[in-house]
């Protein structure tokens, strides 16, 4: 009896015109196909013919509309032909990082419920309390290495997007693939839908999605986002369930409100290994801007302590920043651990500057808040605006998380020319590129041609003549989470340590040179994210063992990566990378 398959074989088998006649005859797909094998290169280079027809066609188009639309060619790969999509993906990082990730994945996000053509991914809802166990026993992989969960309750900084928020963990997932190797196969993009407060979706109506003449319903619950312990209590069923089936499986927390973003993070950090990108992921990644900041400013790492921070936005991210940064500053050599206390950070909310005259203030935010006392600023009062604060601190660094697009306007970087720095530094790390708090065409213009900037969002950099160049600086944290993650999945950790993530940031910081970073480069080019990757999970896997976190995951245990050196943990980190190829289906014999 012959095997027979459909054309529209398994993503993870399908080879398209690759097939070979061998498996052809075997899987009952001769006569199904086109009679030409085509090789995997020729496949590759038609599919990137077809890309680049795409771009030309649309040339003069909306941005959105072109972004959408790479979006859809890259999509309808992955569903035909996930080992082709990857190897694209892989080889063209640069170029399609921007379309699977930031900027393009808001967009997608925002319209995901009229782009939705397949699930991918599971979803975990309020109705399903009680059905959990079970239910993780649905998906069809046996083993899963990575998970990325959201609540869909702060995509970005375009706020609740319920369910359509799955388009995030989806592309992060995109990006643990082909960033750091993790298996196709063995990842998971997870949806927490408990509900939403976005009263457009509520509604229940045909809406129409941008840039579309079609109205689609939502296709998430119709009912307000759940809160207290009954929000709790489904996340605390869907992580048992992860636990119960996938023990050493890596969760990442993606895009939770604030509130929900800490407190999920203190209930869960130490009982399983996960971590939260927002806080602690996107904290690793500014401050190895900060530190490569103080090195493009002429100075010893040891002057971090020193640095004068202005710091926008006092979400989940801000304060993740600013508790990172801290223990950085913490953990400097020479530093004198009784200065724990000093406050080098000014932070901003939508009220103004804070300090301890504010009333109900969060704790996470009241450990930064301005006092009173020979350190403080005279007339620097609660609520100050930001103009006020950046003339009177005159800052080393201006950094915004503050989701507001613009909010860095001219008066602003005009304030910061008179930092006490020769070289301001200039963070716009909100995302998508619509909320970016500056450009870097500003921030070069208004400040100087000395400054630095770097954003969250992908900006192109910027001429400043006679051969000079301002560097727009992408401050993403695809440049670390990939390796945060890989590290823990590789050391087998209990859990994921602040001693593991400051490794990783500290690695990400020293990866650029000091000619780099004389030029006014923080970052490096993503086209080399895989070898990035490979040396900060290295950075977290020794970490892992130092602190006696490691446990025995693949088929090297904690007392042999103990004692390898750190050229040869990069090695075997590398090695464990997986790569995009056609798999034999069939014996030729």
């Amino acid at each position: 009896m012959r095997f027979r398959l459909s054309p529209e074989l398994p993503r993870r088998w399908a080879q398209d015109t690759a097939f070979p006649m061998t498996e052809r005859d075997r899987l009952g797909l001769r006569g199904l196909l086109p009679p030409r094998v085509m090789s995997f290169e020729q496949q590759y280079e038609r599919f990137i013919d077809s890309f680049r027809s795409l771009e030309n066609n649309t040339r003069g188009e909306p941005e959105a509309i072109v972004a959408l639309a790479k979006w859809r060619i890259l999509n309808r790969l992955h569903d035909r032909n996930e080992t082709l999509y990857y190897r694209v993906l892989i080889d063209n990082i640069k170029d399609f990082a921007p379309i699977i990730y930031t900027p393009t994945v808001g967009l997608v996000c925002e319209n995901y419920s009229g782009l939705f053509r397949r699930p991918r991914g599971m979803y975990f809802s309020a109705k399903d309390k009680g059905e959990m166990m079970s239910m993780i026993y649905n998906w069809p992989q046996e083993k899963v290495d990575m998970i990325v969960v959201t609540d869909g309750s702060r995509i970005l900084g375009l706020g609740d997007l319920g369910v359509q928020g799955i388009g995030i963990p989806i592309g992060k997932l995109d990006v643990y693939v082909a960033a750091a190797g993790i298996n196709p196969q063995k990842v998971l993009p997870v949806m927490l839908d408990v509900g939403t407060n976005n009263q457009k979706l509520l509604e229940d109506k045909l809406c129409a999605i941008p840039y579309s003449v079609i109205a689609y319903l939502d296709l998430g619950l119709r009912q307000p986002r759940l809160e207290g312990e009954e929000y709790l209590s489904v996340v605390d069923e869907f992580m048992e369930a992860v636990r119960a089936r996938w023990p050493k499986a890596v969760v990442q927390f993606e895009d939770f409100q604030m509130k929900w973003a800490f407190e999920t993070l203190q209930r869960y950090r130490h009982r399983f290994c996960m971590f939260n990108d927002d806080v602690q992921g996107t904290a690793g990644v500014a401050l190895a801007g900060l530190l490569g900041a103080v090195r493009a400013q002429g100075r010893p790492l040891q002057d971090f302590n020193e640095q004068k921070i202005v710091v926008v936005g006092a979400g989940s991210a801000g304060i993740g920043v600013l508790s990172m940064a801290k223990q950085a500053m913490l953990r400097m050599p020479g530093i004198n651990r009784s200065r724990e206390g000093h406050n080098q950070f000014w932070v901003l909310d939508k009220d103004g500057l804070i300090t301890k005259d504010r009333k109900g203030l969060d704790p996470a935010v009241a450990r930064f808040a301005r006092g009173h006392g020979p350190d403080e600023i005279e007339d620097l009062h609660e609520g100050a605006s930001l103009v006020e604060v950046v003339k009177k601190v005159k800052p080393h660094v201006l950094l915004g998380l503050s989701g507001v697009g613009g909010i860095f306007h001219e008066e602003v970087l005009k304030a910061m020319k008179e930092s006490d720095s020769p070289r301001p530094a200039i963070f716009a790390m909100s995302n998508p590129t619509t909320k970016a708090e500056c450009t870097p065409d500003h921030v070069f213009k208004y400040v100087g041609e000395n400054a630095i900037f770097a954003s969250g969002s992908p900006f192109t950099n910027v001429s400043l003549g006679n051969g000079r160049t301002g560097y727009a600086n992408q401050a993403n944290n695809m440049y670390l989470f990939p390796g945060i993650g890989l590290g823990a999945l590789l050391s087998g950790a209990r859990h994921i340590s602040d001693g593991m993530l400051q490794g990783a940031a500290e690695c990400l910081a020293s990866y650029i040179t000091d000619d780099e970073i004389r030029k006014g480069v923080l970052f490096p080019s993503v086209s080399s994210i895989r070898h990035i990757t490979a040396r900060v999970g290295a950075a977290v896997v020794r970490a892992a063992v130092a602190e006696d976190l490691a446990e025995s995951s693949c088929d090297v245990g904690p007392k042999e990566l103990g004692s390898m050196s750190e050229s040869e943990t990069v090695d075997y980190v590398a090695r464990k990378m997986w790569y995009p190829i056609y798999s034999p289906l069939v014996s030729d014999k």
